[in-house]
């Protein structure tokens, strides 16, 4: 008597410390909406496309020119750069054609203003590169969409399991209320000598067992609680209660397929082009690069000034004929890059179908179990009502009703948990065949 009277203590003040907690009712759309805004995953995923979209936007250099500025000053008393310098600034005379002052020139100064731009005109590899760019850039944007979809799959799961544990915590409190009754039943029952002490001793059991479930139930309520905190990038961790309760939901999976539009799906393929971009950029790696090029100066003796310019432009022709082996090994690498991304492509697909396959099933047995677990539940309650008036009347044993009385919270608990799988399945195969 003892044990079970502390026992009741512990529990009465774990449940009054569950109730001080701030009971904050929520709905699954507002979970959704402040997942969509603050969730951590959305937001790594975002600054990964930021990422690409950066990548993407330099590849722009094989388009724009290169511009750049600069202002030098030298002092020099070589021969060739003081006649140089002199010639620049227009300032030559004809005493510097003195082979005893071109030899031995006095220090002289020069500050030079110069502007120059490059401006690619044919670079063939740039422009694969580009759109290698581009398609990892659209694929980072299908990856985040995707996060999207799977973390709103998420909150589904995840809302169903706090809906899941409320009803438990209601069952099992219906149970505890039952259990104490039946003890209340009991303890008379041995006061007038129509029962054992053992009989007794056992509805006490049986009290102590529905306790410690149902504040397991409890523990499940804050762990669901605590984990829509999470998903929902929430610190303050609060006790939520669900607007809606757990229901059968209805939908048809006759017709659900596997689609190519799936987001993950088309960011598998547009990896897949940007390898095949990146090998074709390789290879032509191999051909000449066309650019013009242009310069604009401003030369003076004295600092930031300009009284003498001129200016130069032309093109050039290049092309690198042998570099080693090194663009060989690269083109080679590009091209095993690009047959293993179709091969995980394939993998991947072929891996979504057989998964698409297995929820298929687990929603036909979900299903039928729900149907079992319906009729089960309607079965052991009518026992129970059954015992529970014979127990009244002194005709039925304390062993047989305390069975009965498990079986059928087992039986709600059991039903419950197959309405959450059932749904579970359900959304579980929308997400599998989104887009």
């Amino acid at each position: 008597m003892k044990r079970t009277y502390y026992l009741l203590i512990i529990f009465l003040t774990l449940g009054f410390s569950l109730q001080a907690q701030d009971l904050v009712p929520i709905t699954k759309e507002e979970v959704l909406a402040k997942v969509s805004e603050k969730n951590t995953s959305i937001k790594i995923s975002q600054e990964e496309f930021k990422q690409a979209k950066a990548d993407y936007s330099q590849t722009n250099a094989i388009f724009l020119p290169n511009i750049s500025a600069s202002h030098t000053g030298i002092a020099t008393t070589n021969p060739l750069m003081a006649f140089g310098s002199k010639l620049n600034q227009e300032i030559l005379t004809q005493n510097d054609f003195n082979p005893a002052l071109l030899n031995n020139p006095s220090q002289i100064e020069n500050y030079t203003t110069k502007f120059e731009i490059l401006q690619p005109l044919i670079n063939l590899d740039g422009i694969y590169q580009r759109k290698a760019a581009k398609s990892k850039m659209e694929a980072m944007s299908l990856k985040t969409e995707r996060t999207q979809d799977y973390l709103a799959f998420e909150v589904e799961k995840a809302y169903m399991q706090l809906q899941l544990a409320y009803k438990a915590v209601a069952v099992l409190e219906k149970a505890h209320e039952a259990a104490n009754a039946n003890k209340e039943l009991a303890d008379n029952s041995f006061k007038q000598g129509y029962l054992q002490r053992a009989d007794v001793l056992n509805v006490e059991v049986r009290v102590t067992e529905v306790q410690n479930q149902l504040q397991a139930a409890k523990s499940n309520v804050q762990n669901a609680s605590n984990y829509l905190s999470f998903l929902m990038n929430d610190e303050s961790y609060v006790l939520y209660t669900p607007t809606d309760s757990l229901t059968v939901a209805t939908f048809n999976v006759a017709d659900k397929s596997i689609s190519e539009n799936r987001s993950d799906i088309k960011a598998m393929q547009l990896a897949t082009n940007a390898y095949e971009a990146m090998n074709k950029a390789d290879r032509m790696a191999f051909l000449p690069r066309l650019n013009a090029f242009g310069s604009y100066e401003l030369h003076d003796d004295q600092i930031f000034q300009g009284d003498a310019n001129g200016y130069l432009f032309g093109a050039q022709l290049s092309w690198d004929i042998f570099q080693g082996s090194k663009r060989f090994g690269k083109a080679k690498k590009s091209k095993s890059e690009l047959e293993q991304s179709k091969l995980e492509y394939t993998q991947y697909v072929s891996q979504s179908n057989l998964e698409l396959n297995k929820a298929k099933r687990a929603f036909l047995d979900a299903d039928n179990k729900l149907k079992l677990t319906t009729l089960a539940l309607e079965q052991s309650e009518e026992s129970l009502r059954i015992r529970t008036n014979r127990f009244k009347e002194g005709l039925e044993k304390t062993s047989d009703l305390l069975l009965a009385e498990t079986q059928y919270a087992q039986k709600q608990l059991e039903y419950y948990q197959t309405i959450f799988e059932y749904n579970y399945a359900q959304a579980y195969l929308q997400f599998l065949t989104k887009g």
